[in-house]
C-alpha cells in the first residue's frame, strides 16, 4: 500500500499517465466539466477539499511549466488570485468563458469541493530534465 503522496488510486494513476505538454485542470465545485477529459471528482462536502489543498498536493507530484486561470479571479476571488500569482509568477489570464472552452483540451480534470468562485487553474505539464 502506498504510504505517502496522493493516495487516491484514480488520481495517482491519472497523474502517472501524464506527459510533457498535457494539461490538468484543478477546479472548484461549480466549473462545468466537459465530456472528454478524465475526471477525478474529489468533492466531498462544500469546501472539502479546498482548492489550495488539492493544488498543493498536485504541485508536489507534477512538473509544471506554466498555468492559466480566468482573469475574473482577481476581482471575484482575491485569495485564489494571490495563491495563483504566488505559485505561478507568469500566470496567463484569459476571460472565464475562454478558460471554460480550453478545459476541453485538458487530459485530466480534478474537481475539488471549493465553493468560492473562480478557484480554477489549468496546469501545463513540463518535463523534469
Amino acid at each position: 500500500m502506498k504510504k505517502s503522496g496522493i493516495l487516491n488510486r484514480h488520481l495517482a494513476g491519472a497523474l502517472a499517465s501524464l506527459g510533457h505538454t498535457d494539461r490538468v485542470v484543478v477546479c472548484d465545485a461549480g466549473l462545468p466539466v466537459p465530456y472528454g477529459p478524465f475526471l477525478v471528482d474529489l468533492a466531498f462536502r462544500a469546501g472539502v477539499p479546498t482548492f489550495d489543498e488539492v493544488l498543493s498536493g498536485l504541485m508536489d507530484e507534477l512538473e509544471i511549466e506554466g498555468a492559466t486561470a480566468a482573469s475574473e479571479v482577481k476581482e471575484g476571488n482575491p485569495e485564489a488570485a494571490e495563491l495563483l500569482h504566488g505559485r505561478f509568477p507568469d500566470l496567463q489570464l484569459v476571460p472565464h468563458e475562454e478558460f471554460k472552452a480550453r478545459t476541453r483540451q485538458a487530459r485530466l480534470i480534478v474537481r475539488t469541493g471549493e465553493v468560492r468562485p473562480y478557484a480554477n487553474v489549468m496546469l501545463h505539464c513540463g518535463v523534469p530534465f
